[in-house]
């Protein structure tokens, strides 16, 4: 009963980011590619706010600053 389950294929921002890339490319939409790309940068963005605010926080914390 040990079986591994293996799920692939694209997730959600993935299909996100490539339909908003072939509807720019199709002229559907006038957006500039930095909003057309901004389901790959925004999560890392985020991502790295929360990380910053962590490490701030626990610096003052611990009377480092």
């Amino acid at each position: 009963m040990d079986q591994k389950v293996k799920r692939g294929g694209m997730g959600t921002l993935s299909v996100l980011t490539l339909i908003l890339i072939v509807l720019k490319l199709t002229g559907l939409i006038d957006w500039s590619w930095v909003w057309v790309l901004s389901p790959v940068w925004i999560p890392g963005l985020f991502f790295a706010v929360v990380f910053a605010i962590i490490l701030i926080g626990g610096r003052l914390k611990e009377g480092k600053w």
